[in-house]
């Protein structure tokens, strides 16, 4: 029995033997043919693609021909139908003027009169010359006063100014006879009209037949009115009331002249001068689209 079983255990222990020989001997054989096959079949080397840079250069300073520049386009209005059109301004009254500024009272000459030029219609004339230079008409503003040595020559003196600048081959789209219109204290006429811009005086214009007085050249009165008409609408159709209704005179007040010749009266003697002027704007703009 004893021998049965030394038999078996060294049965089992060669086989143990054998196994682990038979283990180490598959390892050996699975390195051999994994080392074999790297050998046969080399992994591929990746060899990263280097591409040449560019030399790095350095921006050229800007020069006048390269320098970044910014032009700024405005738009060209059009021109104005009545740009380049001549107007003449004078003062025929020419110490007409306004009531009496507590702030800038002026030394009267006569009642509503003064030579102070920054009272009476000289002032009136330069603001209306400097609104119509703006909107592209060309002015001449005669500052001489007429009036002196006497009022009744004022028409004589103002007509030789005329004539001796006709002679000098002035000519001119517009005459002007700047003035300022007076009312009895009791006339129920509206002296103001309200604006935009302030209360403003009111503007008229007046023409002339030139029936009366025994002249022997007489205006174009009905020229002369259209023109008057065309700026008494404008100055309407901008702010109602502010023109009243033309006046048509028997006088001829210088205007055969030329036949665009017209007389406008800048409100009245209670008016204030900052009331005239306020409203100038309005006749400049009324006069322009006259001149169209």
């Amino acid at each position: 029995m004893l021998c049965v079983v030394l038999q078996l255990m060294a049965t089992w222990v060669g086989a143990c033997v054998q196994g682990i020989r038979w283990t180490r001997e598959t390892a050996r054989a699975e390195a051999a043919f994994t080392a074999e096959v790297v050998r046969e079949t080399p992994a591929p080397t990746v060899t990263p693609e280097i591409t040449a840079l560019p030399e790095a250069t350095s921006s050229p300073e800007p020069t006048a021909d390269t320098a970044f520049r910014v032009e700024v386009v405005r738009e060209t209005a059009p021109p104005q139908p009545w740009a380049g059109k001549r107007v003449l301004i004078y003062h025929t009254h020419t110490y007409e003027a306004y009531q009496q500024d507590p702030d800038a009272p002026y030394r009267e000459t006569e009642t509503w009169r003064t030579r102070d030029e920054s009272c009476n219609m000289l002032a009136v004339g330069e603001a209306l010359a400097a609104h119509l230079t703006a909107l592209g008409i060309e002015v001449v503003h005669d500052r001489t006063a007429f009036e002196p040595p006497d009022l009744d020559g004022a028409y004589a003196r103002s007509l030789a100014m005329l004539e001796a600048r006709t002679a000098d081959g002035e000519r001119y789209d517009l005459y002007i006879d700047l003035h300022r219109d007076a009312l009895a204290s009791t006339s129920t006429i509206r002296r103001t009209v309200e604006t935009p811009g302030g209360e403003s005086a009111r503007f008229m214009v007046l023409v002339g037949k030139g029936t009366t007085g025994g002249y022997a050249e007489k205006p174009d009165w009905e020229a002369n009115l259209a023109i008057a008409q065309r700026i008494t609408r404008s100055l309407n159709a901008q702010v109602a009331g502010m023109a009243r209704d033309v006046k048509i005179k028997t006088g001829r007040f210088n205007q055969h002249i030329a036949p665009c010749c017209v007389l406008i009266e800048c409100g009245v003697n209670t008016n204030t001068l900052q009331q005239v002027l306020t409203g100038l704007p309005y006749l400049a703009q009324a006069i322009a689209e006259a001149l169209e």
